[in-house]
């Protein structure tokens, strides 16, 4: 399969994705905005914006200079590693796909975090030998199912507010990540839309796209 998506559809997920990166900075024309918008399009709208208001919160501008990125695994790739998982553990695809969507945008981020979580899903490695099953951390198929894992000890699929919160204990993780789960899980598409974006990250001199077209 293509590790990417076509040309045409990756220039128009980076406009999608401007116009969000544009609003989410400026909450009063966000809002006028979709108060025009038709009723799907404004209820997708509320959900991103939310959860994107819900990151910005949780996590401060970087200050790291450097970032080691690389490409995702194709979207139907890693839709069959999620479904793997689902099969194995019970955790909705969805759920698992839209963790891995906010921790790395689907592993386009190689960087350790701030805290030392490493790979696709964002484990510390204490957790990691824990929850891991002996796979390797960096790998988006063996990270898949160890989150999957984690998440089904954490009290998944029948609370997933709680298994969430086990993995990032942050009310706004938690809250962002369950709007894309509703986002992806009313319309496959949206998760073929937001595996084509790209890679932003907030600097103290603004946001900086790192990866695409």
């Amino acid at each position: 399969m293509e590790r990417r998506a076509p040309p045409e559809v990756a220039s128009r997920a980076l406009y999608q994705q401007r116009i969000y990166v544009f609003l989410g900075e400026r909450p009063r024309l966000a809002a006028r905005t979709v108060e025009r918008l038709p009723g799907s399009v404004a209820s997708e709208a509320r959900d991103i914006l939310a959860a994107r208001r819900a990151l910005k919160r949780l996590t401060p501008p970087t200050r790291r200079r450097r970032f080691r990125t690389g490409p995702p695994l194709a979207a139907g790739v890693l839709l069959g590693h999620y479904r793997e998982a689902q099969r194995r553990f019970d955790v909705a695809w969805p759920v698992l796909a839209a963790v891995n969507f906010v921790e790395t945008s689907f592993n386009r981020i190689r960087s350790s975090s701030s805290a030392g979580a490493q790979g696709p899903m964002q484990f510390i490695p204490s957790t990691w030998r824990t929850y891991g099953m002996g796979g390797d951390v960096h790998d988006p198929h063996d990270a898949i199912l160890g989150a999957a894992n984690y998440l089904r000890r954490s009290g998944a699929p029948r609370d997933y507010r709680r298994a969430l919160y086990s993995y990032n204990p942050s009310v706004d993780y938690v809250n962002a990540v369950l709007r894309y789960v509703r986002r992806i899980r009313g319309d496959r598409r949206a998760y073929y839309a937001f595996h084509a974006w790209q890679l932003f990250v907030r600097t103290a001199s603004g946001v900086r796209r790192l990866t695409g077209p």
